[in-house]
């Protein structure tokens, strides 16, 4: 589950820092050596916020925080956690712990980001199969960017995509068979990168079979409710000849 640290300091933002240990250390271990620091970031000093507030329909500004008080957020970490208990567990090892307080909340996860992200390689399966290029396209960002090295020029844009699709689908006749292996997902509050084997088999327009495995890098990112590919790297061995194999990436 994750989880919101806020990192609380007490009083002067500069009389925090000179009482604390280091925080390096402590993001080293979380991040890399546990892997349960997501990301996170250290804040401006309240001085430097800005509170907006709508009245009427009018956009009224005010420079400072929100509210007058001795404890501020100096910073954030999101953290992903088995239990409350290892985060409250993590939060205490924070170097702010000892001189401010750490404040966790639980998020409110409403989807389930990795059957999200997994319906899209089934969707992009189903696609294949049907050779249903707009289902395939549903599936991406509208800002992606296309490499061609069947034509060496490089587009922006899901039109860039869906002509190398057409081209790539040009070649060959009946269902395209996609199978999926070796998958690997990592996701990170709205952005999620997958690693995976991907064998392509079709019957090419000429009566020849096409069969390739291709390495592919897919980057997501999560639009509103929904996520959608934005990166996706697709490496074949040289030499080839499949048809219409491109490089997508954002």
């Amino acid at each position: 589950m994750k989880y919101m640290l806020l990192v609380c300091g007490g009083g002067d933002d500069t009389e925090v820092s000179s009482e604390t240990e280091p925080v390096e250390p402590w993001v080293e271990e979380l991040s890399v050596e546990h892997e349960v620091r997501l990301h996170g970031h250290r804040l401006r000093p309240p001085a430097d916020a800005v509170t907006v507030r709508v009245r009427g329909g009018e956009v009224l500004r005010t420079d400072g925080p929100f509210a007058e008080t001795k404890e501020y957020i100096a910073g954030f970490d999101v953290l992903e956690c088995d239990s409350l208990e290892e985060a409250v567990a993590a939060a205490a090892r924070h170097p702010v712990a000892s001189a401010g307080a750490m404040e966790i909340r639980a998020f409110w996860d409403e989807t389930d980001a990795e059957t999200e992200i997994r319906r899209l390689g089934t969707e992009l399966t189903e696609a294949a199969r049907e050779r249903d290029i707009e289902r395939a396209m549903a599936c991406y960002a509208p800002d992606v960017e296309v490499f061609h090295p069947v034509n060496g020029q490089e587009q922006s844009g899901i039109e860039a995509l869906r002509k190398a699709e057409e081209l790539r689908y040009s070649s060959v006749t009946g269902p395209v068979g996609r199978e999926v292996s070796d998958y690997r997902l990592r996701i990170d509050e709205s952005i999620a990168f997958s690693h995976a084997l991907v064998r392509t088999c079709a019957t090419l327009a000429d009566g020849g079979t096409l069969e390739t495995t291709e390495r592919v890098t897919t980057g997501y990112r999560e639009a509103g409710d929904r996520w959608q590919i934005v990166h996706e790297h697709r490496s074949v061995p040289a030499g080839t000849g499949a048809p219409g194999t491109e490089e997508v990436r954002s």
